[in-house]
């Protein structure tokens, strides 16, 4: 039998109901609206560039720094990299092994002396090309008979420049008697070296001799006087000068003689700590005396025979690791040919940065003065120089004083125009500053053009 079961009302009222209220007349509830989604925010321009400037700026100080440490290190110490430790800069080049395998007394100041008469040289105002013939120890002119552009290369490569070389030639009738009296002439076949395909001539079937101009840049300048006496001047209108810089301070002038090359004093690394290579940069471009655009020295080779108490053999060679860049402010000065005939009271041009005046300062801008040649004779009687000046040098300025080369500007150019600038001369020594009956002693590059070739050719 089935029973009906009552099941109680499901109670829905809550155990705590709010209170009513009645709503107010005027309130209304907001319309429940959707969130507003959020679009990409553009980055603040602003922001972002003053984050880029602090950056920029933070990175500028780091690497001043970290140059200005660098160069106060190097003023100071050598850096031995295989044995990784520092040494007092004044220890390295001193005759002791103070770095692993002696690396500080590896890249110092070299010594070199020609062991032969360099096969090649270029005579007189008309760059007679001429060869050595060592077995009958005479120089021979060489015949324009088979001479080709492939040979002119050659020969100005053994001269240690050659920017498109350019030959001539010349009759060999208005040739003066040492030019005309040896001949010689060169086989057709591409040589290794020049003189190796030389053979005897009694004459030239053609009567002519080959001249040759081994660059067509040096030389030149924009337009065509530490000088006492002299006058201000830019680096476009003498772009071979250079400035050599000990840890930065100017201490020689010197002069580009082609890409890799400075030709310089002997006597500006004499002294203490002077004969490491890494202390020394060389700058070029500048009008103003500074240290930018340095570029950094390979090597630093002297005359083996000079001596620092005769000044003689006053030359030296720099090779610079990186080659300029030859243009306006950069250009090498010609080499000059030998005998080129200069005599007392021909004109010429030293430059530099030396001292203004005796036991002055140095002089900010470039300075020039243009001078006569002195004779050698005059300078070398008992009233002016006396026996001090050897066949290795030549002097320039005034007996009565008032314009010369000084301290600053050793090292420097003194230069002759034919044409195109050439080197006839490097700053050397004197007494005083423009002193009267003590003008400038300057290397006499026609007695050392052997030596620099032959320098150029052994570490080139």
């Amino acid at each position: 039998m089935m029973t009906k079961v009552q099941v109680p009302e499901e109670n829905t009222r809550p155990l705590n109901p709010a209170q009513q209220q009645a709503a107010r007349p005027g309130k209304h509830r907001k319309p429940m609206t959707a969130p507003k989604t959020q679009t990409g925010k553009r980055p603040n321009k602003k922001k972002i560039i003053i984050t880029v400037l602090m950056v920029v700026v933070v990175l500028a100080i780091v690497a001043v720094a970290a140059f200005f440490i660098k160069q106060l290190i190097e003023s100071k110490y050598y850096f031995c990299s295989k044995s990784v430790k520092f040494i007092p800069l004044e220890k390295a080049c001193d005759g002791k092994e103070d770095c692993s395998g002696a690396e500080d007394e590896s890249a110092c100041v070299t010594k070199f002396g020609a062991n032969s008469t360099f096969p090649l040289r270029l005579m007189t105002t008309r760059n007679v090309l001429q060869i050595f013939r060592p077995e009958e120890n005479t120089w021979k002119s060489v015949c324009a008979d088979s001479f080709t552009q492939q040979h002119a290369e050659t020969a100005c490569q053994q001269l240690g420049y050659s920017v498109k070389p350019t030959f001539s030639t010349v009759q060999v009738g208005i040739l003066p008697t040492n030019l005309k009296m040896s001949l010689c002439m060169v086989g057709s076949s591409k040589p290794q070296t020049f003189q190796s395909t030389v053979s005897d001539l009694k004459l030239c079937s053609q009567g002519t001799v080959v001249t040759l101009t081994c660059s067509a840049e040096c030389g030149l300048t924009r337009n065509q006087d530490r000088i006492v006496g002299g006058q201000d001047a830019v680096i476009e209108n003498w772009p071979w000068q250079v400035s050599l810089q000990s840890i930065s301070q100017h201490t020689c002038g010197g002069s580009l003689v082609s890409p890799h090359w400075v030709v310089t004093a002997a006597h500006c690394f004499n002294g203490e700590g002077k004969k490491a290579v890494i202390r020394w940069k060389v700058v070029s471009g500048n009008t103003y005396l500074g240290s930018a655009g340095a570029s950094s020295v390979d090597k630093i080779i002297v005359h083996k025979d000079y001596t620092s108490g005769r000044n003689d053999y006053d030359i030296a060679m720099i090779r610079l690791q990186s080659p300029i860049t030859v243009g306006e402010s950069r250009r090498p000065v010609c080499l000059p040919p030998q005998d080129l005939g200069l005599k007392g009271g021909d004109n010429v041009v030293v430059t530099g940065w030396g001292h203004l005046t005796e036991k002055g300062n140095l002089s900010p801008k470039l300075q020039k003065a243009q001078m006569p040649l002195i004779d050698t004779a005059q300078c070398s009687s008992p009233t002016v120089y006396g026996s001090s000046v050897t066949p290795r040098m030549i002097c320039a300025g005034y007996l009565t004083g008032g314009v010369d080369a000084c301290q600053g500007d050793s090292g420097g150019p003194l230069v002759y125009s034919y044409g195109r600038w050439m080197l006839v001369g490097v700053v050397s020594w004197g007494l005083g500053c423009a002193r009267q009956d003590r003008p400038g002693v300057y290397t006499n590059m026609d007695q050392m053009l052997d030596w620099v070739h032959s320098v150029m050719k052994e570490y080139q």
